[in-house]
């Protein structure tokens, strides 16, 4: 018995040294984008904190960590508490552990689920909503139907900084095989954001960068769509696309080795089940 207890305690004190240390290798930081406009990091994820004269807007808790260290280290940059959240969407990993920041005022698109990891909005819109708070303007647009159903781009004035989530970043692949996504609609949500007015470029994922980008963003995903139902047209297989298809131009792009092979297999499997191919 002595021995069981002496293992399970030794396994215990594993245990918690591996949760510590699982911790302490998050990177966690809030950095300025322009303004009174800063970026949370978590890792690799990113949430929009914007400090009015009435409190601080964040966009996206990410999870209930991440939103709690948020909340704990606000003191950086200010002394004003939490007073508004916005959703960029409901996904799990960006839109988890809301009830950690303690915001009185939350905003969703009306499409995204009644409550969001157990948080219920407090208001909710259709296409576009504009808010005025603390001497701040939130432009809130929904980008319609494609990577989710309730996605939407935030632009904070004056400083013309504008949030895109998931759907593009600077100079970064898109992720992955681009899962559960019609990639046509995918590219309509893309061009909805080129549609926008704003001089910032502060994704979700990634470095920051400037509006242009999302145009290279859309020239990168309609290339890539033409070429692989090209191939898919002539008989070729997912493997055979993936050797030829090399996006060479995108080279500098991060995840430009490990993703391009899978949007190259994500493609074609969303033009073959999308009865593209004829």
């Amino acid at each position: 018995m002595k021995k069981l207890l002496t293992k399970l305690a030794f396994a215990a004190g594993s245990f918690a040294m591996l949760t510590t240390a699982q911790a302490a290798d998050v990177k966690r930081a809030i950095t300025k984008v322009a303004g009174d406009v800063y970026r949370f990091q978590n890792n690799f994820n990113y949430s929009l904190v914007t400090i009015t004269d009435d409190g601080v807007v964040v966009v996206d808790p990410i999870n209930a960590e991440a939103a709690t260290w948020l909340k704990a280290n606000l003191n950086q940059i200010t002394d004003k508490s939490i007073t508004h959240l916005i959703y960029s969407h409901s996904h799990g990993g960006h839109a988890s552990g809301g009830a950690a920041l303690g915001a009185a005022n939350v905003i969703a698109q009306k499409n995204a689920r009644e409550a969001i990891d157990g948080v219920k909005p407090t208001m909710r819109f259709d296409e576009a909503k504009t808010m005025e708070i603390g001497g701040k303007t939130f432009e809130m647009t929904y980008l319609g139907a494609g990577h989710g159903d309730d996605l939407i781009a935030v632009i904070v004035r004056p400083e013309n900084v504008g949030f895109i989530t998931d759907v593009a970043a600077p100079k970064r692949l898109p992720f992955k095989t681009m899962p559960s996504s019609s990639v046509d609609a995918w590219i309509d949500q893309v061009k909805k954001v080129q549609t926008l007015d704003f001089e910032h470029f502060a994704p979700a994922h990634g470095n920051i960068g400037v509006k242009a980008d999302t145009d290279d963003v859309l020239k990168y995903m309609t290339t890539l769509r033409a070429e692989v139902l090209a191939g898919l047209k002539a008989g070729k297989s997912v493997e055979d696309l993936q050797a030829s298809i090399t996006m060479d131009e995108y080279k500098d792009w991060a995840q430009y080795e490990v993703w391009r092979p899978l949007n190259v297999q994500g493609m074609a499997e969303y033009l073959v089940k999308a009865g593209k191919v004829k």
